[in-house]
């Protein structure tokens, strides 16, 4: 029987800093103090890994923190963590330096930028 790891290796990304690597608890509470509320996986990645940020970033108005390959910002931290269908692991080697290499330059996004990027869609049948 395997035992669950205790802590994560994730490539965690602060708004106006370049991303760090960093070791984050497995619980969901640590999950959630990361990126500081409720979180929320964003499927950004053609490799194995996931963005979790704050599922109400912008509703806060959390900083803007990055944009990603489809236009949508990202606001507030957040952090990548493998996924291993559906369920969290830590990150390889190789996708550490990947993304810290991706996410090294901070980018700079006017809260206008951050709001622009909110919205609902309703779909009825």
């Amino acid at each position: 029987m395997t035992q669950q790891p205790s802590t994560y290796r994730v490539v965690f990304v602060e708004p106006g800093k370049p991303a760090c690597e960093k070791e984050i608890g497995t619980d969901l509470s640590d999950l959630q103090e990361a990126v500081g509320g409720l979180i929320e996986r964003v499927p950004a990645h053609a490799d194995r890994t996931v963005i979790v940020c704050n599922e109400e970033g912008k509703l806060l108005g959390l900083e803007g923190n990055r944009r990603l390959d489809t236009g949508a910002v990202i606001a507030g931290s957040f952090f990548i963590i493998g996924d291993d269908r559906g369920n969290y692991r830590s990150l390889t080697d190789a996708e550490v330096s990947r993304h810290l290499q991706k996410y090294a330059e901070p980018q700079p996004i006017s809260q206008r930028e951050v709001l622009a990027d909110m919205g609902i869609i309703f779909l009825s049948y």
